[in-house]
């Protein structure tokens, strides 16, 4: 992408938890926000980075503005979505036919054949989709797969990955409590931690589910080269004690052959990061967001086996 003078950008979704580390990402990488969408109008957060940008509460009245700009030397580039999960699709296929490319956050779609149908809108306008798939730049996560691809060809590692963030009563009222409209605890919090084990270890060989709540989910997963135990939850009851004690909400752990992984840090410019990454024309797309959305899928629509045997202590949590 030509960024000599600086991209115009839109984004739809710009009143929720993730938009403003996408804002930041856009000022930080010298492009400009020309126009804004959300369906709630507190969404002061964009005076901080563009105040000139323009703001929209109705899709109808955003579409066609975004046209008119496309008839000017203000076309935009890019339209950044951080929109509701069951909306992506739909907004992706809108900032392709608008003659954008689309930067969308996790889960990019929620069944895989969307991705399919995306791969033909891309075909059919020469725009580009890409994925906020933020682990991948993470020097640890990095580090890690570089040990891993080193490591013995053959071996088989054991993984238990742990991440509890939990949420208050409201989030099970609002669209990410309905597994139509998120796809649940698996997707909704879930899909960036699966992406980045296959990434690492390699593609599923099987998927089982033994625990799929509305505030938590657990199952088993063989990879190529990893056997993963994974426990997903927004409950605060599944914190560990310890964890409680100081104060925290959120708990996030990765056990590989019972050595425990760092990466707590780090998170703050992983979007710039990821900006950075698609400008230079490195971006994530359709090909890389498939093996997580066919992950997540296979989780949201499994009958739940129930804990038994030696999958008992991840139930709950990894210090049960």
């Amino acid at each position: 992408m030509d960024t000599a003078s600086g991209l115009n950008f839109a984004i739809i979704g710009v009143g929720g938890y993730i938009a403003p580390r996408h804002i930041k990402a856009i000022k930080e990488t010298k492009n400009n926000l020309l126009a804004a969408l959300d369906i709630c109008d507190s969404v002061g957060i964009i005076d901080s980075y563009f105040p000139y940008s323009d703001f929209f509460v109705e899709f109808e009245r955003f579409d066609r503005h975004i046209d008119k700009l496309r008839r000017t030397d203000k076309k935009i580039d890019i339209v950044s979505i951080c929109s509701p999960n069951y909306l992506h699709d739909s907004h992706i296929r809108f900032a392709l036919r608008s003659g954008a490319h689309a930067i969308c956050e996790k889960p990019l779609v929620l069944n895989p054949w969307n991705i399919d149908a995306l791969e033909e809108y891309e075909n059919d306008t020469g725009k580009k989709v890409y994925n906020v798939l933020q682990l991948r730049l993470h020097s640890a996560i990095q580090a890690l797969r570089r040990k891993i691809q080193k490591g013995p060809k053959n071996k088989k590692y054991d993984i238990q990955l742990t991440y509890i963030t939990s949420r208050g009563n409201w989030y099970h009222f609002s669209w990410k409590g309905d597994t139509q409209k998120s796809g649940g605890i698996a997707t909704n919090i879930g899909v960036h931690f699966f992406d980045m084990l296959t990434w690492i270890f390699g593609d599923v060989k099987e998927n089982i589910t033994h625990i799929s709540k509305p505030d938590k989910s657990s199952g088993f997963l063989e990879l190529e080269k990893a056997r993963v135990r994974w426990f997903l939850s927004i409950n605060f009851n599944d914190l560990p004690e310890q964890t409680k004690k100081e104060g925290k909400r959120t708990y996030r752990n990765i056990l590989i052959d019972n050595e425990e992984i760092e990466f707590s840090g780090g998170f703050s410019e992983l979007h710039t990061e990821t900006y950075r990454e698609i400008l230079a024309g490195k971006g994530f797309g359709l090909t890389e967001a498939k093996n997580s959305i066919q992950t997540v899928y296979a989780i949201r629509n499994s009958e739940p086996m129930g804990c038994v045997g030696y999958y008992h202590p991840m139930c709950r949590n990894i210090a049960l």
